[in-house]
């Protein structure tokens, strides 16, 4: 995750945005041979490595990478192919919780994704952030994989660590485009997130991201404007000048902590 802050005070009243490598960085010399192979797209050589057995289907590096995890961040469908016909664990998780489908995903390797998705992968597992690879379509505002995924069964309202469901990160990253596909194919408009967020609608969020164009498609959804977060702030408020706003925040926490007292 970023650095942005998540505290309530001016300029710092934003989630933490999603940060990360959709790639892999390689070090040859730390890889096992059916790594380098894989990485490289080198079919006949993992055919080889195989028969040979010098090393496992599933064998794993430094990063807890297998040779599926390098296949598919690095666009070699082949050797994916491959490793799925000789039965490779299609689920297996590198040093960050990360899935082959979820680094065909991040790395837009889509012919790659499909051919998981279609022999059983699992589209729900969850990193070290909580994100599913739908999150990471979401991000990416990658909708025809995030269809695929949809497709096989993904979870359109799993939430990450922050609370937020494919839907309200890409609100968070002003993915216009990805919050009408999302919505187009059901998402919860009324899901509240918690934990960073305060209980921020998907509306307040877009207003805090000063999105308009996403703002506009809430509102012709019929989003609830008058829901409000934990501080009793409704859309309204967030959308005042910062200098109201603020105000108005101060005051509604010291009313808030009066009443918890």
């Amino acid at each position: 995750m970023g650095q942005r802050g998540t505290g309530l005070g001016p300029g710092h009243w934003r989630i933490n945005r999603v940060s990360y490598q959709p790639g892999y960085h390689i070090r040859n010399k730390s890889l096992k041979k059916i790594h380098k192979a894989a990485s490289l797209g080198n079919v006949a050589g993992v055919q080889h490595i195989l028969l040979l057995k010098k090393n496992g289907l599933d064998d794993r590096d430094r990063k807890n990478r297998t040779a599926l995890h390098l296949a598919c961040a690095k666009g070699h469908p082949a050797v994916v192919s491959l490793l799925v016909e000789r039965k490779c664990q299609l689920n297996l998780c590198d040093s960050e919780n990360r899935t082959a489908l979820m680094k065909a995903t991040q790395c837009r390797e889509e012919e790659c994704a499909n051919i998981l998705l279609e022999h059983g992968a699992d589209p729900d597992v969850v990193d070290v952030n909580g994100n599913t690879a739908l999150h990471y379509a979401a991000l990416d505002q990658n909708s025809s994989m995030a269809a695929k995924l949809l497709s096989h069964n993904a979870n359109i309202e799993a939430k990450n660590k922050d609370g937020l469901t494919p839907l309200l990160l890409a609100v968070t990253e002003n993915q216009q485009q990805m919050v009408e596909f999302l919505i187009k194919n059901g998402a919860n408009l009324t899901e509240v997130p918690k934990s960073l967020c305060y209980f921020r609608t998907a509306l307040m969020l877009a207003l805090m991201y000063e999105s308009a164009a996403t703002v506009k498609l809430l509102l012709e959804q019929g989003i609830d404007v008058f829901a409000q977060d934990i501080y009793g702030w409704t859309a309204g408020d967030y959308a005042l000048p910062v200098n109201l706003r603020d105000s108005l925040r101060s005051k509604r926490q010291s009313s808030f902590t009066v009443i918890g007292v």
